[in-house]
């Protein structure tokens, strides 16, 4: 006996009540934005549309409060290489006259503070389907990860679980993890960051896009079956801010499956290689709903769907809730109709469950039906396209006069030769600059063969097409410099990434990012996040590279406490010959070590001033780009035995990783300013070894670049002339005993 479906909230229904009672505040949707919903249907909304609305209107999907600063990168010069920038899944970038690279960073925060494993797990499978949808192979990943205070509580359960799942997640679909950063910082307490980035590489002429075009095409849904896990997620999770008490919506964090994401991956790839797609896109945030009305709007067509068609996981879901799911591992695609038999075939033989849900039409409308009856007929732009736009207002905060007012260069500082040695023993064993191998040992960094550098190196690199061609990534922030100044400090993550780029001996070539701040319904956020796109916009035209897309969460705070902002930004570097790439540590002993750029008395926003006295104040150190730039020649062109970038812990962790990285110790000569020279965050440097120390310093002339020889790489301690020597064995229990002590 067929049981007949429950009854629903029809189209026809919407009509004939007109003024039923809906629970829009409830769905996030302010009174205004539920009026305009019902000025562009006519009528008021469906169940279904409701929904649908109130998932691709929030600030996840929408980008409604950011959308008037992000135009800033839009209008940066695309340059010749650029082939897909915003607006797409992820960025394309050509390298060759055959081949492109795609990358791009994406949030999963809130999900992964909820449950940690799968909430890092299933941002590394939305990431990675992002660029299968370009058309790519995916290669490689990044990860970028905030927690609170190391001895904070909820810390303890933060990080076991996200590392497991980032690792988890990435080495079950065989991909290598090939650098990111992990930081801490009160700050974040009860709101981490989670941050991934995926690389991948196609064919130029495989270059795909998520158009639903062509009268009578076939709308295929392949992948996992679709269940409730995961509803409401972007609409509740990442458009919303915690309570103080925290978030108890724990369903709506998504399950993920690696195996399942591996054979989607391969059938997709196989679909490419035969030419059976018009046009694709993965399902991640608003899942089903975004699926269907990005691809009809980009298509300026209309699109006919069977939701009862959708394979379930539970028979008794509603439609507003298939809609609605974030179920992983899933893939709508656009297939010409004598192409349909073929490729439900192939995704049978690869054990993958596809099927027909949809045709393209004419209509120039989204039309759904469940179970014969009409539950959505919307122009799909309205959902996708035209949401509504906020010009937020602006305000620097009054407390940041008073913050930049307390500088860290007026502490104390030690003034004697063993004060000098403990407070460098401090700084490298500190969270934020101790040897990472605790998180990165979870890692597979060399599955697939072609990693060349990965962490602990200053970026990763890889191969992309069996011979000396490869491609740099770095993935770097630092939210204390945004605190301070969130203009400079945007514009100190993209120096740092294009540097960490730089001293492999790649050119940075292209930028994505990640912008986390507060709740933009705060004027103090709202400047910050301006503030973090204008710097980053003027830093780009700088080193004269484009911003090929990214990712903006807000709400990240707790009550009325945001985090520190925190923009984390990703360069690709492309470099003609990975044989001949710069690794970071000391390689041979006797070559000389240079310190490259000019160092000043900026101690403010430092790891030193963090660990030495919890402070936080003053003006972060200042960007030189025609510096950065100078810095970036010399890199690519000197004869350097190695190169390792100054950032985080200054000249004092360079050293430490240098010597650390090959057992060699080095004996180094500072002025009369060691302190500073040791603990100064200074950009635009990097420490350099080399056999050939005039032709360095040749080129560090030509390039107007300031160099300064400050010692020679040999024997088995870390010497500072005059002031102190440290063993290696002791400079590596220091640095490498952190995070086993706190986590393992």
């Amino acid at each position: 006996m067929t049981v007949a479906p429950p009854t629903v909230d029809t189209v026809a229904n919407a009509v004939d009540d007109p003024d039923l009672e809906q629970p829009y505040a409830e769905l996030g949707l302010a009174p205004d934005e539920y009026a305009r919903i019902r000025e562009a249907l006519g009528r008021r909304p469906t169940e279904c549309e409701l929904s649908m609305y109130s998932i691709m209107w929030s600030e996840h999907c929408s980008y409604k409060s950011s959308r008037v600063h992000l135009r800033q990168f839009g209008d940066l010069p695309k340059g010749d290489r650029m082939l897909a920038g915003i607006g797409e899944n992820a960025g394309v970038v050509a390298v060759s006259d055959t081949l492109a690279v795609t990358f791009k960073a994406e949030s999963h925060n809130h999900p992964s503070y909820v449950e940690p494993y799968q909430g890092a797990a299933t941002g590394v499978g939305g990431i990675v389907r992002d660029i299968l949808a370009m058309g790519a192979r995916p290669v490689a990943v990044m990860d970028s990860l905030r927690f609170g205070d190391v001895d904070h509580p909820d810390t303890r359960r933060l990080v076991p679980g996200v590392v497991a799942g980032v690792g988890g997640y990435g080495n079950c679909l065989g991909l290598p993890n090939v650098g990111g950063e992990i930081a801490f910082d009160p700050s974040y307490n009860g709101n981490p960051l989670v941050n991934a980035l995926c690389l991948g590489v196609l064919p130029r002429e495989r270059l795909q896009t998520a158009k639903a075009s062509g009268v009578g095409n076939q709308v295929i849904l392949y992948g996992a079956r679709t269940g409730r896990d995961g509803i409401g997620g972007v609409s509740v999770l990442a458009s919303a801010t915690f309570s103080d008490g925290g978030p108890a919506k724990r369903p709506a964090v998504q399950v993920g499956d690696p195996f399942q994401e591996k054979i989607v991956t391969e059938a997709t790839l196989e679909m490419y290689d035969r030419g059976l797609v018009v046009g694709i896109q993965d399902l991640g945030g608003a899942g089903f709903t975004c699926a269907i009305s990005e691809t009809a709007a980009a298509g300026g067509l209309g699109m006919h769907v069977t939701l009862d068609a959708v394979p379930l996981r539970e028979a008794s879901m509603e439609p507003w809730e298939v809609l609605s799911s974030e179920s992983q591992e899933r893939m709508l695609a656009i297939v010409a109709p004598e192409s349909v038999e073929e490729v439900l075939a192939l995704c049978h033989r690869w054990g993958v469950i596809a099927t027909v849900v949809g045709e393209v039409t004419g209509s120039g409308r989204l039309e759904v039906d469940w179970h014969g009856e009409r539950v959505v007929d919307v122009v799909p732009a309205t959902l996708a396209e035209d949401g509504p736009v906020y010009d937020r207002p602006l305000a620097r905060p009054a407390s940041l006069d008073a913050l930049q007012a307390d500088r860290a260069e007026d502490l104390p500082r030690p003034t004697s030769s063993a004060a000098l040695r403990a407070e460098l023993l401090r700084v490298v064993a500190s969270p934020n600059v101790c040897d990472p191998s605790w998180v990165t040992d979870q890692y597979d960094r060399y599955v697939l063969r072609d990693t060349v550098l990965a962490q602990p190196e200053d970026a990763g690199l890889l191969r992309i097409d069996g011979g000396p061609l490869g491609v740099a990534l770095a993935l770097d922030g630092n939210g204390r410099y945004a605190a301070l100044d969130p203009y400079v400090g945007a514009q100190l993550a993209l120096a740092e990434a294009a540097r960490n780029v730089a001293v492999t001996g790649a050119e940075p070539v292209a930028v994505t990012d990640c912008l986390n701040v507060g709740s933009p319904e705060d004027p103090g956020v709202m400047w910050q996040f301006a503030e973090i796109v204008r710097g980053i916009a003027d830093g780009c035209r700088a080193l004269e590279v484009p911003v090929t897309g990214g990712n903006v969460s807000f709400y990240n705070q707790t009550g009325d406490v945001p985090i520190n902002p925190t923009p984390v930004v990703g360069v690709l570097g492309i470099h003609s010959d990975v044989t001949a790439r710069t690794p970071m540590g000391f390689a041979r002993a006797g070559d000389a070590v240079l310190l490259l750029g000019t160092t000043r008395e900026e101690l403010s926003g430092s790891e030193w001033a963090w660990v030495a006295h919890r402070h936080l104040g003053g003006l972060p150190p200042a960007v030189d780009w025609a510096a950065e730039r100078a810095l970036h020649a010399v890199l690519a062109q000197a004869p350097l035995a190695s190169a390792h970038d100054l950032s985080t812990g200054g000249l004092a962790s360079a050293l430490t990783e240098a010597c650390l990285r090959n057992g060699l110790g080095a004996t180094v000569t500072l002025d009369d300013g060691t302190f500073v020279a040791l603990f100064s965050e200074s950009a635009g440097r990097a420490l350099v070894s080399t056999p050939s120390p005039e032709a360095v310093e040749d080129a560090c002339a030509a390039a107007g670049l300031a160099c300064l020889r400050i010692g020679e790489v040999g024997g088995t301690a870390l010497v500072v002339a005059g002031a102190f020597e440290i063993g290696l064995t002791e400079l590596a229990a220091a640095h490498t005993g952190t995070l086993p002590a706190l986590f393992g």
